[in-house]
């Protein structure tokens, strides 16, 4: 893979400098948007516009610990790793606000990070997201970038997941390779969500998927059905080892 990193916490972070009014909404339309083609320029979707001073200040920190500069370090690793894996591609941090905005529904936009990247990936962009309900870490933003880069190789090799069970194929693949330390499961829960959810491999509808792999709290905060899963259950399982014997790259 050809993978470039672009720094992107800048920007982001100068468009909550504006006011919090429609001259910033319109800046962000305009950051955003190819002004010749009306198309993506950059990969923006995720960021909240209309955001509250914490995320300035979460911007504040992630640029105080060098989060770009760590980003560009995972990338250049990944590229080193994935140099027999077609694709070419520019990656960079953006930061989601599922803490105090109704912009943004973690869930929601998490699955679409993970599972329908389709539309960014033509374009050619990969993105590690942040989110404001989270404390600015190395390894968050390390984290967030690798295991963008390793779900796009995987994908670049498999194709887009469509069943449960190449979803979590595709996450033990991303996560392993990306080293991630969370999310995980007790011993117990993890030996009861791995019988619970074979069950359930094969499924392809929304509701069944988000409630084995975001768990019954997410499930229902959407208006799923409970099937009796521990929050984030099924990513934690895809991180324990799930198709261990070609989990990395």
């Amino acid at each position: 893979m050809t993978l470039t990193f672009v720094p992107l916490l800048q920007i982001q972070r100068d468009l909550y400098a504006l006011p919090r009014n429609m001259e910033r909404f319109s800046a962000y339309i305009e950051t955003m948007t190819d002004a010749s083609t009306n198309d993506l320029k950059l990969p923006l979707v995720a960021m909240n516009p209309m955001g509250k001073e914490h995320v300035a200040t979460l911007l504040d920190e992630w640029m105080a610990l060098g989060a770009d500069d760590i980003g560009a370090r995972a990338v250049a690793d990944a590229e080193i790793r994935l140099q027999d894996v077609s694709g070419e591609f520019r990656v960079g941090l953006v930061i989601a606000d599922d803490l105090k905005g109704g912009w943004t529904n973690r869930c929601t936009y998490e699955f679409a990070d993970r599972f329908a990247t389709k539309a960014l990936h033509r374009r050619g962009w990969l993105t590690g997201m942040l989110w404001t309900s989270e404390s600015p870490s190395a390894d968050a933003a390390r984290e967030a970038v690798a295991t963008s880069v390793y779900r796009a190789s995987y994908i670049e090799q498999h194709g887009y997941a469509h069943s449960l069970r190449e979803m979590i194929a595709q996450e033990a693949y991303a996560m392993a390779n990306a080293k991630c330390t969370g999310p995980s499961l007790d011993a117990d829960d993890l030996a009861y969500t791995r019988e619970a959810i074979a069950a359930h491999l094969d499924a392809i509808d929304h509701a069944t998927i988000i409630a084995c792999l975001f768990g019954d709290n997410a499930a229902a905060e959407l208006g799923h059905a409970r099937r009796g899963f521990s929050d984030r259950a099924g990513l934690a399982l895809a991180r324990a080892g799930w198709n261990q014997g070609s989990a990395t790259a």
